[in-house]
């Protein structure tokens, strides 16, 4: 039988043997996982490292651990990933939330006011992450999310429920196509934007996230020249839309927008400083009726 320790050091070569990870990183989802079938934190592995791991707990442990030897994702593993605070369940059904996307969720909080009951639209859903931050942040809002998974809506449905955020409402839409005329002062979306032969989608934990949330076509930027024609649509006067995408898409997303008519255009860098998100803002103002 294994010690906790005993258990862990193994785990840590295993992992450092059949992936990319150097031993810090094996170390440390070596143990989120064991974390995971004993339900307990890692002070108290720390404390108990000496304790004997039954063999029914070593089995799941193995078997998690080959699942992640194999590449799969630690998120799909753990069921769960954190994202703005909020604990989210995730399943292969939708693109893992990743940290990154977080400067979307800022820019956003920028232009929706705290204390006005502003309509906010986050495209293409997935697990709900960015909706539901944004909804928590600013309960005042009306977020409206949508995807074209029923699958990933079910997660975001789900995720909504378990943290008890009420002012998000989803439905099953391929963009803006169930949304009739509906307008919103804040459009937000992290669409596909992976060149469709982008070798990186043979690699890594995208290997097993749904394609239709990460490849758009030749240069990436099908689905977000299809937001961007369409944004005027349902942008209120002087609303902004807001959209992520690749390290080296911000000038032909910029060039996009320009195009389009959005103004007061800019990009924002991610956390490796790379331009990830860029936004712009309908030119149209409020016309002024008179009797």
């Amino acid at each position: 039988m294994h010690t906790i320790r005993s258990a862990l050091l193994q785990a840590q070569a295993q992992l450092n043997n059949a992936t990319e990870l150097d031993v810090i990183d094996a170390r440390y989802e070596s143990q989120l996982l064991l974390q995971h079938i004993l339900n307990a934190n890692r002070a108290w592995l720390i404390a108990h490292e000496n304790d004997v791991l039954q063999p029914a707990n070593q089995g799941r442990f193995a078997a998690l651990l080959q699942r992640r030897c194999n590449g799969e994702p630690m998120a799909y593993i753990l069921g769960k990933r954190e994202f703005y605070g909020l604990d989210l369940a995730v399943t292969p059904a939708a693109l893992i939330p990743r940290p990154d996307t977080e400067i979307l969720v800022d820019a956003a909080l920028e232009k929706i006011s705290e204390n006005q009951s502003m309509q906010v639209l986050d495209l293409g859903t997935g697990t709900g992450a960015i909706a539901l931050a944004i909804a928590q942040q600013r309960p005042q809002a009306q977020v409206t999310a949508v995807d074209a998974s029923q699958a990933a809506l079910d997660v975001a449905i789900s995720n909504g429920r378990q943290h008890n955020i009420a002012n998000v409402h989803f439905f099953l839409s391929d963009w803006f196509s169930a949304l009739s005329q509906k307008k919103f002062d804040v459009i937000v979306s992290n669409p596909p934007y992976i060149e469709q032969n982008d070798a990186h989608l043979s690699q890594g934990d995208l290997r097993f996230e749904p394609i239709s949330a990460l490849a758009s076509g030749e240069d990436g930027l099908d689905d977000i020249r299809r937001i961007i024609d369409d944004c005027l649509i349902h942008l209120e006067p002087q609303g902004w839309l807001m959209l992520e995408h690749g390290y080296n898409q911000a000038k032909p997303v910029a060039d996009l927008m320009a195009q389009a008519g959005l103004v007061d255009i800019e990009t924002f860098k991610d956390y490796g400083s790379n331009d990830r998100v860029t936004i712009g803002r309908n030119p149209l103002i409020v016309s002024a009726h008179w009797d």
